[in-house]
């Protein structure tokens, strides 16, 4: 029964505009214009975004490990801001500084080079988990990723886990 509670409560939560307590204190004049500026109008990805893709998808087939930013290793975060680096983007190295930087951007709004953050661990919603969008269009978003059982992979935000596990989008360029 308690399952079925919070089944329903998560599935409430991810029909809402604010899908958690982390995004809805992100409201601010900057997400607002992110919104305007980034609606549904499909638009190319950029040069250096399609760099740092092509990048972070050289690492698919890595192993996992923790802190590892190598071909001989990659955690998630260590996936994000290798990818960047590569185009002279500096990102803070951990998921949860991260979580903070760049703008908030709607699920129905990300792009490639977006970031997707999600919370893994059982009964919790803090952030542990990130990914870079690798293809975008409406209802269907695909993210590189680098998970402890598989290493770094590609998945889809529809598959039942993700969408679950699922907590915020970031537009860090």
């Amino acid at each position: 029964m308690k399952n079925v509670i919070l089944l329903f409560i998560i599935c409430l939560s991810f029909g809402s505009c604010n899908s958690s307590k982390g995004i809805k204190t992100k409201t601010s004049k900057t997400t607002k214009a992110t919104k305007k500026r980034t609606s549904n109008t499909y638009s190319a990805p950029s040069k250096t975004i399609e760099s740092i893709i092509d990048y972070a998808q050289t690492f698919e087939g890595t192993r996992y490990k923790y802190g590892g930013t190598t071909k001989r290793g990659m955690d998630c975060s260590g996936l994000v801001v290798t990818a960047f680096q590569k185009e002279n983007i500096n990102l803070p190295r951990t998921t949860s500084a991260l979580q903070s930087t760049g703008n908030w951007i709607d699920v129905k709004d990300v792009q490639e080079g977006d970031l997707l953050f999600f919370a893994t661990k059982k009964n919790s919603r803090k952030v542990n988990h990130v990914g870079i969008v690798t293809k975008s269009r409406p209802g269907y978003v695909e993210f590189i990723h680098s998970t402890t059982s598989r290493g770094v992979i590609t998945s889809n935000l529809s598959e039942r886990y993700w969408y679950l596990a699922y907590v915020q989008a970031r537009r860090v360029i």
